[in-house]
């Protein structure tokens, strides 16, 4: 066990969730504010085993990303990237700023492995995120993740993206379409295939996206027939691809006994998000570029994501229980495992587990 995992994070545990979650925002933004002690952990913790991933046009250091959630307000893009993550998700953004839900709102089920969030995208809100990311020189490759305002209608949801779109354009090098989080009213509605191709076809008609990637984060919940309505969508409109999953409001098989809604994140999750990577895949026949997130604590379970069809990896739940070296361990794993397994590159193995 870890330095963290036997000291750090019992001590943090004790404090309500969403307190320990912003001391530890603050903790790595004054730790590893200088390019110098950004460079120290580094040498340290990044893993160079993958050499290049392209991926939508872009190139990672790493298939592994920390997801949308854990740094909203694009606070700590370099020093996450130190820490080994090969790309850095920032938001869930909202056009208008927002506090979000009220608190409590993020509960940890250590038992379970896992969290519940109804957090309720409280963000700074897209412009001041981008002037601060306008700032940054990013060491890794930044994406930003939007979503929809609480107080607009789902009737006018698409001028709300629209305008988170077209600012987060400025900055980010790919963009996630968010209809898919469980703490907004009515959010997932947008998942509805005329809904959604409407709502994709008129990004897809920005000037911005001439040079921006966009994909679209699906939840976990989502019937087959109604994953599959998506999958034909992103490949008729021509999307970069599909994050999946989202968090899920099933609470099956829980060892924790909770009354707390929201999203649930963390191991409960990993074989459903596993099944719905496996099934975009599958209806793909492999040509939709599928980011795998849900349950990922160790190298074993980011190679099962990718062995599924994912060809890269978010993690955030996994992040808070392992500690500072899970992307390294996670990384430098299953790059150990690819070569084990006799892989020449992580490319071969994507899809493995599929018949098609």
């Amino acid at each position: 066990m870890s330095f963290y995992q036997s000291i750090i994070r019992p001590l943090l545990f004790r404090l309500p969730s969403e307190t320990a979650h912003e001391i530890g925002i603050e903790t790595l933004k004054t730790a590893l504010s200088t390019k110098f002690a950004q460079d120290f952990v580094a040498k340290r913790l990044a893993d160079k085993s993958f050499g290049e991933l392209s991926r939508f046009g872009l190139t990672f250091k790493n298939p592994l990303g920390i997801a949308a959630g854990f740094d909203k307000n694009g606070i700590v893009v370099n020093q996450l990237s130190a820490l080994g993550f090969g790309f850095v998700e920032v938001g869930t953004v909202t056009f208008q700023p927002q506090t979000g839900n009220e608190k409590p709102r993020l509960f940890r089920l250590p038992k379970d492995k896992a969290l519940i969030n109804r957090l309720g995208f409280n963000n700074d809100g897209t412009a001041k995120v981008v002037e601060r990311l306008k700032k940054l020189n990013p060491n890794c490759v930044l994406g930003v993740n939007i979503g929809k305002n609480k107080a607009v209608e789902n009737e006018d949801a698409i001028e709300n993206y629209k305008a988170s779109f077209d600012l987060a354009s400025e900055v980010a090098d790919y963009i996630v379409v968010n209809v898919s989080s469980p703490n907004t009213p009515n959010l997932r509605q947008l998942q509805k295939a005329d809904v959604l191709e409407k709502l994709l076809t008129a990004l897809q008609s920005s000037e911005a996206r001439m040079s921006c990637p966009l994909l679209v984060k699906i939840a976990p919940d989502l019937a087959e027939a109604e994953i599959e309505e998506i999958v034909d969508i992103c490949l008729r409109l021509k999307i970069d691809g599909i994050i999946a999953t989202n968090t899920t409001i099933s609470r099956e098989n829980l060892k924790t006994k909770i009354d707390e809604i929201g999203g649930l994140s963390g191991k409960p999750l990993e074989n459903r998000s596993n099944q719905v990577i496996r099934q975009i895949y599958r209806h793909s026949k492999g040509k939709l570029s599928i980011v795998g997130v849900g349950g990922i604590f160790t190298a074993e379970d980011a190679f099962e994501k990718i062995a599924a069809g994912a060809c890269l990896l978010q993690a955030y739940t996994g992040f808070i229980y392992r500690g500072l070296t899970f992307a390294r361990d996670v990384n430098s794993g299953l790059a150990e495992i690819l070569q084990t397994k006799g892989f020449k590159s992580l490319d071969e193995a994507v899809g493995i587990s599929v018949k098609l």
